[in-house]
């Protein structure tokens, strides 16, 4: 773990601030959550122990992916990993990182309709079972599942997910308090369904992400790794 932690310490290019934070959604006890992106110097491929594809900490909600993996989860519209690519709270960004921002548009596709949905849908599963089971459902995972579908819904129509909520902070923070009866967060999550569906039959998203440009970058890179 301790070389894990150096990888991140060492060779971070870009980090940022996620969770509530960046959505505006911060109240006076909220973490601060980071995410961020290393790259693994080509060398340590060369052995049968390779780097770690991930790495948490060294810090408190400090969590890292290694660059080929991250991008790959990009690739797959992985909503918390684009999210960070659209951070408005950006703490460290090397100029490798400067490549990868410059990139993020090769990433979204019209595969982020099918894997947004697809989370939000298994957050709402689990919520009607603590609502069955419990009373009533963990209202702060109620109001980050429609958080969820509002930046899906933003992707489709505007090619980028919506990571700060904007005036949209006291609704759902309502909801958060658990001020928002149970019909009227079913009625909101299928309106934002309804409309992702919508907007995806008009989406300016291409079918499949451009691999083709984030392989370039990775093969760069691990060149440019090699002395490191």
């Amino acid at each position: 773990m301790q070389n894990a932690h150096a990888l991140v310490r060492d060779h971070t290019v870009l980090s940022v601030v996620v969770g509530s934070r960046a959505y505006g959604l911060d109240t006076a006890g909220s973490d601060v959550d980071r995410r961020g992106v290393f790259v693994a110097p080509a060398p340590l491929y060369w052995r049968f122990d390779k780097p770690p594809t991930h790495v948490d900490g060294p810090a408190d909600e400090q969590f890292s992916w290694e660059l080929e993996r991250f991008c790959e989860l990009a690739l797959g519209s992985n909503p918390t990993v684009l999210e960070c690519l659209w951070s408005p709270l950006v703490e460290t960004r090397t100029p490798i990182g400067d490549e990868l921002l410059a990139l993020r548009d090769a990433f979204p596709s019209r595969h982020a309709h099918r894997t947004f949905l697809r989370y939000a849908e298994s957050q709402f599963r689990k919520l009607e079972g603590d609502l069955r089971n419990q009373g009533e459902p963990r209202w702060k995972h109620v109001m980050h599942m429609l958080r969820l579908l509002i930046s899906g819904r933003h992707l489709m129509e505007r090619g980028e997910p919506l990571v700060h909520v904007g005036d949209l902070r006291e609704r759902l923070l309502a909801v958060r308090r658990g001020e928002v009866p149970w019909p009227e967060i079913e009625a909101w999550r299928a309106a934002l369904t309804d409309d992702m569906d919508a907007a995806l039959a008009r989406s300016t998203l291409p079918p499949e992400p451009d691999r083709a440009r984030v392989e370039d970058l990775l093969h760069s890179v691990r060149r440019r790794s090699v002395d490191w």
